[in-house]
């Protein structure tokens, strides 16, 4: 039967997320050779190369790649078993990884961090940002808060909320361009849209979907809302991300209605890679950001 050390499967697993043995050594605050010997024992008990190693570069070969999916998803569950036995005598712990967007995590996440720490002092809490949808189980990551549709059928979810979409512009904009009143007068002005993600700049109307031209392209929500406040055009957001700014005159709603509601892209969801149920620190973030996010 082939045993290995869960030592040697997370330093391999960090050896390929690292690129290279020196940057894993560093992240795990590890020998470099002890590091490259963990890795040499697990290929000898798996019996095949994990690793193709270059001057440059350290990448997983075709097994490797297989068996790092694989080993992810285990350990995953190995950390959850310890959680929820922990879980039992006292309240949850470990560490938190929690991704999403910027307009997300400026908005939304980041003021919640610190009450939610003093509810759960056992539980260390690291933030990331992307764009784009990564992949949990390779970045690591507990839960992402994701806004609109889900594609990915290997994660649960669970609905935080609702947040509708709204145009808006700086008041010095509409001051010295106008507003808009109807769909026609909307496209004749300076728009400001997404880069990267074409599917954000499919505006939803009434009976249509606008596919505007943009003046100004960013890659994110915040970008573009800092562009909106310095009066660079016209932009669509969700109400999460400029509701302060409206209800403090920085920004001013536009074409209130003109925007189809409901809508797919408003929904706001937790997602989370899990066989099971979320584990005891997932659940209670959880539970304590729902009733304060402010959608």
């Amino acid at each position: 039967m082939i045993k290995s050390k869960t030592e040697e499967l997370e330093v391999f697993l960090a050896v390929i997320d690292c690129g290279g043995f020196s940057a894993a050594a560093n992240q795990l605050e590890m020998q470099v050779a002890k590091v490259s010997r963990l890795v040499a024992n697990l290929e000898k008990t798996m019996g095949c190369s994990l690793l193709h190693r270059t001057t440059r570069r350290v990448e997983p070969t075709h097994e490797g790649l297989m068996f790092a999916q694989s080993v992810r998803a285990g350990l995953m569950l190995i950390q959850d078993a310890q959680e929820r036995l922990s879980s039992q005598q006292s309240s949850p712990k470990g560490r938190l990884r929690i991704d999403a967007a910027s307009s997300v995590m400026t908005h939304q996440i980041v003021p919640l961090i610190k009450p939610f720490q003093a509810a759960y002092p056992d539980i260390e809490v690291e933030l990331a940002t992307n764009e784009s949808i990564i992949d949990l189980l390779e970045k690591r990551t507990d839960v992402a808060i994701r806004v609109g549709t889900l594609k990915d059928s290997n994660l649960h979810a669970r609905v935080l909320g609702q947040s509708p979409l709204r145009l808006v512009a700086s008041p010095d904009y509409i001051a010295q361009n106008g507003e808009p009143n109807n769909i026609e007068s909307l496209l004749s002005h300076q728009l400001i849209g997404f880069s990267g993600q074409p599917h954000l700049n499919k505006w939803p109307v009434f009976n249509e979907v606008l596919d505007p031209t943009f003046s100004t392209l960013a890659t994110s929500g915040e970008i573009i809302r800092q562009l909106c406040l310095a009066g660079m055009g016209i932009t669509l957001l969700s109400q999460f991300t400029v509701g302060k700014d409206i209800a403090e005159g920085r920004l001013v709603s536009l074409c209130d209605g003109l925007i189809a509601s409901p809508h797919p892209r408003e929904s706001v969801q937790a997602v989370y890679y899990q066989n099971s149920a979320p584990s005891p620190r997932i659940t209670a973030f959880l539970d304590f950001i729902q009733s304060r996010l402010t959608l």
